[in-house]
């Protein structure tokens, strides 16, 4: 075999398990940020349903006393204001636990960038296969610049639509963008 030649059934091999071995890792990435994605929304869920009703408990408790009639009007008041700022708190604290749907942008967002590189993994190992042994060598260069220009067609076309701002509306203390 003449140096100038490449092994085109090892080039053909070993872009297909370059493919298939990114690809498995990509699915266990996507697997795992779904789940990531999922355990934060349930742990959200769950503080922010603690939260609302650790104020709950605060303002019945504050009800009885008043109903009571055991307080004078100074205790009365200084418990007013103490649930005031405990609602206050609690409602900041809810507030500031939205971060949760600017998390779920960019995990979204990861997700498309693994998906769209298993796509481009998929193009690679299927490209592999159009190979045929009798090639010159100058063809299997014209056919991996041509992969190359493929893949990095599809990898400017994902960046592209994934380097948006992460955004948070209607926040209590305004609008927040992240990037």
């Amino acid at each position: 075999m003449e140096m100038n030649k490449l092994p085109i059934n090892e080039l053909r091999t070993l872009l297909t398990a370059v493919a298939n071995h990114g690809n498995q890792h990509l699915v266990e990435v996507e697997s795992d940020l779904q789940q990531t994605a999922f355990l934060l929304n349930e742990a959200i869920e769950k503080l922010s349903t603690s939260f609302m009703k650790i104020h709950d408990l605060i303002a019945h408790q504050h009800n009885l006393l008043v109903t009571s009639g055991q307080l004078d009007e100074a205790m009365t008041f200084a418990i007013e204001e103490y649930e005031e700022k405990i609602g206050n708190e609690v409602n900041s604290v809810v507030t500031g636990m939205q971060f949760q749907d600017m998390t779920s942008q960019l995990l979204h967002r990861t997700i498309n960038r693994v998906n769209g590189l298993k796509a481009l993994l998929q193009e690679l190992s299927e490209h592999g296969y159009d190979m045929d042994a009798q090639r010159e060598h100058d063809d299997i260069a014209k056919f991996l610049v041509n992969i190359n220009d493929i893949l990095h067609a599809g990898s400017h076309a994902l960046s592209g639509n994934l380097r948006k701002a992460v955004g948070q509306k209607d926040m209590a203390t305004g609008d927040i963008d992240l990037f």
